[in-house]
This record gives C-alpha cells, structure tokens and sequence, in this order.
C-alpha cells in the first residue's frame, strides 16, 4: 500500500499543518515504506504467540492495603472556611 502525494496534502491539510510539496513527498515515501513494512508484519502467522501484557516477565511488588492514617475528617471541616453537609465550599469559577 503506498500513500499518494495528494493524500499527504490533503491530510496536512485537514490537520492545519503546512508542509511544502518536497515535505509532502518525502512523507509520501516514509509513510508508504511504514506502511508496507505494517502490511508485511501483518503476514506473520501469531495464532500460537501468547499475547503479553509486558515484555519482560515481571511481577509488579504490592503492598498490603491496610489503613495507616487515622480518619481526620471532623477536624479538616473545623478550619475549612466554609462547609455545609460535610462538603467543602468553594467560590465559583466557571459563569
């Protein structure tokens, strides 16, 4: 599959992006050989590859949920300047 001066241009186009007509024809030609090299990947037979979810064999180390702070709630209300139902008010910035 190769991709066509014309494409380019109208691509960068609908992107609003200038490009030249020499930059239009060398993205033409990167574009077709990625896409070709895209088209050849695609042929590969992968029926008996085990997808990943990361390359390397990793386990992530988790750490145990448990609480370590005390609720603190009552006395974050108290120095708030202004609360109602124990929501925090704050002063409107979108008209």
């Amino acid at each position: 599959m190769s991709i066509s001066l014309e494409e380019v241009l109208n691509i960068s186009h609908l992107a609003r992006l200038h490009v030249d007509e020499e930059q239009a024809r060398q993205y033409a030609a990167d574009l077709s050989k990625i896409l070709a090299w895209v088209q050849q990947m695609n042929q590969v037979d992968t029926r008996e590859v085990v997808p990943m979810a990361h390359p390397l064999d990793v386990v992530q180390r988790l750490r145990e949920d448990k609480v370590t702070e005390t609720d603190q709630r009552e006395k974050f209300q108290t120095i708030a300047p202004r609360t109602d139902k124990g929501l925090y008010l704050v002063p409107k910035v979108i008209e």
